[in-house]
């Protein structure tokens, strides 16, 4: 079974009476839907419904682990102890360094499925810490985000710069839809009953290695978007779909820089680039 670890992620643990609560009333997804054994995707968002903070929430016996970028932890934490006040809810770091991702048709006793690949199809467990023996190629786990179009900020857009559905938590399970209020629901609500999600993640292809994390995507002159996970001739990118789909249609070109790269949707989501681009 393909194992690598991951050094740069860190967890925080949540518990207490009102962690639950605390949790739901704050973060994307309804955290009651994530079940034991499981790492599901949620986030914390700004007022304005962009992601301030993305993670993965794991439920344990006596509360809640977290996992997030290990150089946002200690922000995470902050963050939630403002929205702490009077609440029963004690947050602390933990002693975990990293996290093991396991993939495969086997799966270790004490893993948490990612429900990010699960709604793709693709089995993929994680374990706090390092686990004795994991592998030490962190490309094949990148890889495997990329064919399934699974973004992490930090790597694929900068934080306070996305919304939820251009990271597609909209059909992952990082969002939802009637739980009731959190932090930014209502402009994410709108969003999607409105029909208005223009980006969304896309795998990039081309013939040749693209060149660094950061180049922005073009055609015609206009701007689809910037390159962020990149692995030899494949890439993540969060792009105007809009656009893009008026791209393909005429047959025009899409850059990297100079160099001329394809677009497609991750499989799994059902999502169709548009034939025309919406301006307004």
């Amino acid at each position: 079974m393909p194992t690598a670890f991951l050094d740069d992620r860190a967890f925080i643990s949540v518990t207490g009476t009102d962690a639950a609560h605390f949790l739901n009333n704050l973060l994307t997804a309804d955290i009651s839907l994530t079940s034991a054994g499981q790492a599901g995707p949620s986030a914390l968002l700004t007022p304005q419904g962009k992601i301030l903070f993305d993670l993965l929430v794991y439920p344990q016996a006596d509360g809640y682990l977290l996992e997030v970028a290990a150089s946002e932890r200690d922000n995470l934490i902050r963050r939630l102890t403002i929205y702490k006040l009077r609440a029963a809810v004690t947050l602390s770091a933990t002693d975990h360094a990293g996290v093991t991702v396991f993939w495969g048709s086997d799966w270790p006793a004490d893993g948490a499925e990612d429900r990010r690949f699960a709604a793709a199809g693709v089995p993929l467990w994680r374990v706090p810490g390092k686990v004795d023996g994991s592998g030490t190629d962190a490309a094949a786990y990148t890889a495997q985000r990329i064919e399934t179009g699974v973004a992490e900020a930090g790597l694929d857009y900068p934080l306070q710069d996305a919304y939820p559905h251009d990271v597609l938590f909209d059909l992952n399970g990082g969002v939802s839809f009637k739980k009731g209020c959190y932090v930014g629901q209502e402009v994410v609500s709108r969003m999607h009953h409105r029909k208005a999600a223009r980006r969304r993640i896309a795998v990039v292809n081309s013939d040749a290695p693209l060149p660094v994390t950061g180049t922005e995507l073009r055609v015609d002159g206009r701007p689809l978007g910037t390159l962020g996970t990149v692995l030899g001739d494949k890439g993540l990118a969060i792009v105007r779909i809009d656009r893009a789909g008026e791209a393909m249609a005429k047959g025009s070109a899409i850059l990297a820089g100079d160099l001329a790269v394809t677009l497609h949707l991750p499989d799994w989501t059902g999502l169709a680039f548009p034939a025309s681009a919406d301006e307004d």
